[in-house]
């Protein structure tokens, strides 16, 4: 490691000790300081409810305290991205036993906006305004199911037939909102990665993540593009001959760093001004751990 690269690395790790919430500090202490996932997990366990959904704003754009799927699939990547699978933690249990209930389940996926979220300061995207049939997160849930859960159970047999469906309207999509969507995609990746899937299904999703390596890098400031590209080194193969590509981003990242460690977010919520304000630096820990372990997987710290 360089030294500006390392000069870089400490403006972000102190930002983190100075801002990050518990479980953003435990994750940034397990990637990069020989951390304890059981730290990840005892501040993950705060999120938790009793139904062994999640919420209280894990996802920073949703206030809602009760559980709901959104929230439950911030703490599914957060498991993933700690390698942690211990089937028999109650973390995992209590997730299986969420989707299990067939709360927040309806028209044949987990909906990705709940009723309560209306009852708390929310982005306007989390706002519920009636049923939908999205597969974000349902796509990603069922790789869950069908990696976790016991394989003679009927969750397990929904898992199975509820991916089925989502795997038929992912590569039946007409709709190019739907195909660029790339958190939508991002979950069928998951599933991909947790269940293997047909061989249709990783050539329509290369395809659709191809299209990303298209626009520009400022478009790889989060952590959506940077699995993506993570994905076309270890789970695609696709990346090997691209080092280019991984320059490009790796040095619009560094140039774009702000003073203070963190970059920029480019979004905000058009209302409730304090409480965006507060989750706007939740999500600045989450960008930075999403550059570093970027910088970290493709050899640059």
């Amino acid at each position: 490691m360089n030294k500006s690269v390392r000069e870089r690395l400490g403006r972000s790790r102190a930002w983190i000790y100075r801002n990050a919430r518990p479980v953003d500090l435990a994750r940034w202490r397990f990637h990069f300081e020989n951390g304890a996932a059981g730290d990840v997990l005892a501040a993950l366990a705060a999120y938790q409810n009793d139904d062994g959904g999640f919420g209280h704003a894990l996802e920073p754009d949703c206030w809602n305290p009760n559980s709901s799927p959104i929230q439950t699939w911030a703490a599914v990547e957060i498991l993933r991205e700690i390698g942690f699978d211990d089937k028999n933690h109650e973390t995992i249990r209590g997730i299986l036993r969420y989707l299990d209930s067939g709360k927040d389940f309806s028209h044949g996926v987990w909906q990705n906006c709940v009723p309560t979220n209306n009852d708390y300061p929310c982005a306007p995207w989390w706002r519920w305004s009636g049923d939908d049939g999205h597969y974000n997160p349902t796509a990603n849930l069922c790789g869950f199911i069908l990696k976790y859960a016991d394989e003679e159970s009927a969750l397990y047999e929904k898992g199975v037939a509820v991916a089925g469906r989502a795997v038929d309207s992912f590569l039946s999509a007409a709709d190019v909102n739907m195909i660029g969507d790339g958190h939508l995609n991002l979950c069928y990746l998951r599933l991909l990665q947790d269940h293997g899937g047909t061989g249709n299904l990783r050539s329509a999703l290369i395809e659709r993540i191809k299209l990303r390596e298209s626009e520009k890098p400022d478009l790889f400031a989060d952590g959506v593009a940077l699995e993506y590209l993570a994905a076309f080194r270890d789970e695609l193969g696709l990346i090997a001959e691209r080092t280019d590509f991984v320059e490009t981003v790796f040095r619009y990242q560094f140039d774009s760093q702000l003073e203070d460690g963190t970059w920029d977010v480019p979004w905000s919520w058009g209302g409730y001004a304090e409480q965006w304000a507060v989750a706007k630096n939740w999500w600045k820990a989450y960008g930075i751990i999403a550059v570093m372990l970027f910088w970290k997987r493709f050899g640059f710290i």
